[in-house]
């Protein structure tokens, strides 16, 4: 295998970065070459996407891989977080700011939307998981309160699709970030009418569905011109952030489950095909579109939201690290308090640190007052959370768990995996860190056809990354710390 470079620009909801990737030899390397922040701006009361700043954020990294020596990169790609959209208008540009799935614009919007179609056909028609601010709700909510935007607007295109227009003046949709939309019927893969229809949102609006490992083209003169670069393709990556993780986990076999740990922890196995029922329904689990025909059966959870939050409260008295919230933690007394991660005043508060009081209180418990009760709490509730999720996977899908591997930037936290070892009573296997990334680049590596298969994928990471193994403690703390964890949230 020759070497060759690849560019992966990695957007999550708290930051982004540029990626360079090296694949030689049977080995992938990478080296993150610039890291910048990524939070809601606020304009006339609501969140946006700075779309403006991000692409200028792109061209940089591009710059940045080409003052690599040696480093000139074949192709690039965008991934993002879910659900979240740009409009354009009939002239190709871009409607105003996107807006941010934390907006309160889709408050009560789902429930709104359930009495024109209900609950159960939402979900046999596109077995996605129901959280308020799915692009399904976010139209609909639009269509209610800015329906000359949506009037004006061409074309809809998810977060990396727009990037890609913006790279290269394709417009058409990744088949992984389309997924998260709830507006993708399962059944054929194609955008469901009726669904669109009743959101009041143009049909017409939606873009042809690509592939992951689709080549878009070359990028366009112009921003050649501003960055230096030339011939390089920009490729539809695994375009959604989980989907890119999960397709760098490095497992091999049967009977694994992952978690992609990062802003929020995405639970989950791979199937063949959708499970969609009424149990799966019931749990709220998710068919997302993944890899070579995969489907990521999984439930989104609340993860580490809750720890940067929390974090930037704190910090306002002086710089804390995350390593320092950990060390803290072993001072704190296990089991103190327990919280539902998912609790719907945890998506945005004004105080994190007072939501998780209010729910203690709420539910009966003494609240954490102390820094290192507060980080024990989140993490324990978490490890919980994921040992409650587990039970779900294996009675849906009706296939034994035997390991869990921790893929993302919770990965990096060893407390978090320790307890997840002890929740679940599995062992944890935790690595890449970069897992979204080197999926972004090896399923950029799949579209040049530098690998074939996405288990090649899969053996590269494994011989490319460190994995570390987590053993469970067998003394039956957690065990009782579930039941009464279940108590509480249930």
């Amino acid at each position: 295998m020759e070497r060759c470079f690849f560019l992966a620009f990695d957007l999550g909801a708290e930051s982004g970065r540029t990626v360079l990737g090296c694949l030689e030899k049977g080995r992938i390397y990478v080296r993150e070459l610039t890291r910048f922040p990524n939070s809601p701006i606020e304009v006339g009361g609501h969140l946006h996407w700075d779309i403006d700043g991000l692409l200028q954020e792109i061209k940089k990294g591009i710059k940045a891989g080409l003052a690599e020596g040696g480093a000139r990169p074949e192709s690039l790609a965008v991934d993002t977080w879910g659900v979240d959209f740009g409009l354009l208008d009939s002239g190709g540009r871009v409607l105003g700011l996107p807006y941010s799935y934390r907006d309160s614009i889709t408050r009560g919007a789902m429930e709104e939307f359930f009495k024109r179609i209900p609950r159960p056909e939402i979900y046999e028609r596109t077995g996605i998981q129901f959280l308020p601010f799915n692009t399904l709700f976010q139209l609909f909510a639009l269509a209610n309160h800015r329906p000359g935007l949506l009037e004006t607007a061409d074309a809809l295109l998810f977060m990396p699709d727009l990037f890609g227009y913006l790279l290269t003046g394709q417009k058409c949709s990744e088949f992984t970030i389309a997924s998260t939309s709830q507006l993708l019927n399962a059944r054929n893969g194609a955008w469901d009418e009726a669904l669109l229809s009743a959101t009041g949102a143009p049909p017409e609006l939606m873009r042809p569905i690509i592939l992951p490992a689709t080549i878009l083209g070359e990028v366009k003169p112009s921003v050649s011109r501003e960055t230096g670069l030339q011939g390089a393709s920009v490729i539809a990556t695994a375009s959604h952030d989980t989907a890119a993780a999960v397709a760098a986990v490095p497992a091999s076999g049967e009977g694994w489950a992952y978690i992609s740990s990062g802003t929020w922890s995405l639970m989950g196995t791979e199937l063949d095909s959708c499970l969609i029922n009424a149990d799966s329904l019931a749990s709220n689990f998710t068919n997302e579109g993944g890899v070579a025909g995969r489907v990521r059966f999984l439930k989104n959870i609340t993860g580490l939201w809750l720890l940067q939050r929390c974090r930037a409260e704190w910090s306002s008295a002086g710089p804390l690290n995350y390593s320092q919230l950990i060390e803290l933690t072993g001072e704190a007394r296990p089991f103190g308090a327990f919280i539902d991660p998912d609790w719907p005043d945890f998506l945005n508060p004004a105080s994190m640190v007072e939501a998780i009081r209010r729910f203690c209180v709420r539910t009966g418990q003494r609240p954490p007052e102390s820094i290192s009760d507060l980080v024990r709490c989140i993490l324990e509730s978490l490890a919980l959370k994921y040992r409650r999720t587990l039970d779900e996977l294996v009675r849906l899908t009706r296939k034994p768990i035997h390991k869990i591997h921790i893929v993302g930037g919770g990965s990096r936290n060893e407390m978090l995996c320790q307890f997840t070892a002890d929740a679940t009573n599995l062992p944890v296997f935790s690595g890449p860190v970069e897992a979204t990334a080197i999926g972004n680049i090896m399923v950029q590596a799949l579209a040049l056809g530098k690998v074939s298969t996405l288990e090649e994928i899969r053996a590269i990471v494994r011989e490319s990354t460190e994995i570390r193994r987590f053993e469970p403690d067998k003394s039956g703390d957690w065990d009782r710390a579930y039941s009464r964890f279940r108590d509480i949230i249930e």
